[in-house]
Parts: structure tokens; C-alpha cells; sequence
């Protein structure tokens, strides 16, 4: 039986079921999400690693049996000044793997990388009009935020400490994701340079979900180490009015995830993750491999998110072709029970089985 939070929170949406899928930038595409918003659960798209075309064809496709709800993510992160002395120091730390798999430093591609939320992306918003927007690493500035809300859509953001999740409330946000420190992928830190926190004494989700619903009074997402009916029936039975799930869905076969990750996900490995900067250049929990026990998971090396993948994607486009993951970016939550290779239509029944 699901809570009123959680049943006032389907209403809004239009959902069968208080269950979001999360968005995985370069781990899925329209299929994973088309998938879970037929199945009655909240579909998302990573829009911060994809083109307007491109997220105007995934919602047209989404909404082709029907205008099902859609969130569309975005980074909100600040593009950092080019630091060449950095820059450099990361190409030499890592030039021994280079030699080792004959891949020429050519290889690197220059660049930004991942480029935050900005014009193009709230004109295709605004041209979409998703049911809900979301954000990680803050908010966009205060315009684009505006021009957002106007097309009717609800804004969430994710909060890894209460002080996020207070300055979230404060700033008109609909929801917060409570993104646990055992949450796979990016942590949303956003208050402040992430350098100067100790991640190691941040909150688990479900810590952390019980102490945002003291502080705030809008619904809460929990999100983080939740791979199972069990830990979804727990989280909304503590008060969450949605549960945002993203390691259960790297195995379905709707999800891009490769080869060498959908193996580690399976291994013995799966239990040992580390929070990591070395393969974007900010803090994300993965499986650890090579890279994090020979540079250490969390390092002064890389330059700063984004541009620090310039440098590792070559390595890993090699040591994939290899059948390793050492220098792949494992994403995975400290929880990897519920990782099945099942449609993802059916891992979203058996989520909810217990609601």
C-alpha cells in the first residue's frame, strides 16, 4: 500500500506507480525510458547528453502510444577556464597506459565536454513542454529557470546534505531528490567546491530522506542504494514520495550499458564501489577497477569536470575493444542485488510488487 505522499505525487503526474526511472547520461537512450513510462513509472532522458533534435525525436517517441509523462535532466554545472598546466599533468600521469595499449596521445580530443543547461535547451523545453525538468549540480541561472517554469513544467533538483535541500526549497524548486552518498554515478554537490567537503560523512539515502522531510515541505525522491521491492517499499514507507532508481536498470536489455560494465555488474567486483573523480573530474561512485587502485580513487590529478574524460576516453575506447574495463567509468550503487538483465518493463512490475 503506497503512502498519501506518494499517491498526491502519482496524481500530479499522471503516474500508475511512485517510481522514477533515473536519467543515466551515456548508459541509455529513448528505449530505456519509453520502456518504463509504458510500464507506469516515470520515464527520464539525459538531456545534458543530447542534442535538442535529438530529445524532440525521444519524446516523440515516448509520447507515440500517448502523451506519457517525461523528465527531461540537465547539468548545471560551470564550464572551468582552460588550465593547461593540469591539463598536462594528467596526460603525463597517464601516459604510462598509453604506452602500454599503443594508443597515440593524438587520440585525445580537445574540447568542453559536457556542456551545461543554457538557451538551446530551455527553447527546446520550451517547445516539449516535459512534465517534469530536473537538474543536478544546482540550478540553471535564475532566466532560464524562469522560462522553465512557464511552460508549465515541474522543476526538481538533487540535494546530497539538508543545507542542499533547504537552498533547493528556498529557490521555488517542486521536489527534491535525496541523493544518498550510496548512489551510483555523479554526486550532485552543488553548495560550494566539492573539494572542500568530506564526502565520506555524508548521508545514506534513507538517513538522509528521514532528515530532509524534517526541514522541508515539499515531496521528497529518494534516491541512492535502492535496488529492490524491498528498498523501494522502505523508502516510501519512511515518507518519500517517489523512489528514482538507476543501477536496477543497467542490465536491462533496453539500457546502453557495454559489455565490460554489464560484466563487472555481475561479478564479484559489483560489491566493492568507490566514490571517484578520476574519470570526469568530479566525485561518482562506481565498481572499482585498475584506474582507482593504482591512481586512487580520489585524486588532485584530473583537471575539473567535465574536461578530465578528454583524456581517459581513449584509453577506455581501447581497453574495451579489449574486453577490460580498467579505465571505464563502472557506474553502480553500493547496492547491485536487484541489477537484472529482465525488460525493463518488467523490472518496474517487480519494483512495485510490494506497494
Amino acid at each position: 500500500m503506497t503512502s498519501f505522499a506518494a499517491r498526491s505525487f502519482t496524481a500530479r503526474l499522471g503516474l500508475e506507480l511512485p517510481i522514477v526511472q533515473a536519467p543515466m547520461a551515456g548508459f541509455q537512450g529513448v528505449a530505456m525510458a519509453a520502456a518504463v513510462a509504458g510500464a507506469g513509472a516515470l520515464g527520464s532522458l539525459p538531456g545534458a547528453a543530447m542534442t535538442p533534435p535529438a530529445l524532440r525525436d525521444a519524446v516523440a517517441e515516448i509520447r507515440r502510444g500517448g502523451r506519457l509523462p517525461v523528465n527531461l535532466n540537465f547539468f548545471c554545472h560551470v564550464v572551468p577556464p582552460a588550465d593547461p598546466q593540469r591539463e598536462a599533468a594528467w596526460r603525463q600521469a597517464l601516459r604510462p597506459y598509453y604506452d602500454e595499449l599503443g594508443v597515440p596521445e593524438s587520440a585525445i580530443q580537445n574540447g568542453p565536454g559536457r556542456l551545461p543547461f543554457g538557451e538551446e535547451a530551455t527553447a527546446a523545453i520550451e517547445a516539449l513542454r516535459p512534465e517534469v525538468v530536473s537538474f543536478h549540480f544546482g540550478l540553471p541561472p535564475a532566466p532560464l529557470l524562469e522560462r522553465v517554469r512557464a511552460t508549465g513544467a515541474q522543476v526538481w533538483s538533487s540535494a546530497t546534505t539538508v543545507a542542499e535541500a533547504q537552498w533547493l526549497a528556498a529557490h521555488g524548486v517542486d521536489a527534491v531528490i535525496a541523493q544518498g552518498v550510496d548512489a551510483g554515478g555523479h554526486r550532485a554537490v552543488f553548495l560550494g567546491d566539492w573539494r572542500a567537503v568530506d564526502l565520506s560523512t555524508q548521508l545514506r539515502t534513507l538517513p538522509l530522506l528521514t532528515s530532509l522531510l524534517e526541514v522541508i515541505r515539499l515531496p521528497v525522491i529518494a534516491a541512492g542504494g535502492i535496488c529492490t521491492a524491498d528498498g523501494v517499499a522502505a523508502a516510501l514507507a519512511l515518507g518519500a514520495s517517489a523512489v528514482q532508481l538507476g543501477t536496477a536498470f543497467l542490465l536491462c536489455p533496453e539500457a546502453s550499458t557495454s559489455a565490460v560494465h554489464r560484466a563487472a555488474l555481475q561479478g564479484e567486483g559489483a560489491r566493492d564501489t568507490a566514490l571517484t573523480n578520476l574519470f570526469s573530474g568530479r566525485p561518482a561512485r562506481g565498481i572499482v577497477n585498475r584506474l582507482m587502485r593504482e591512481l586512487g580513487p580520489m585524486s588532485a590529478l584530473p583537471p575539473a569536470f567535465p574536461s578530465a574524460v578528454n583524456a581517459i576516453a581513449p584509453l577506455r575506447a581501447a581497453a574495451e575493444q579489449a574486453g577490460r574495463g580498467d579505465f571505464s567509468p563502472l557506474w553502480a550503487g553500493q547496492d547491485v542485488s536487484g541489477c537484472r538483465a529482465v525488460p525493463a518493463a518488467q523490472l518496474v512490475k517487480e519494483l512495485a510488487a510490494k506497494l
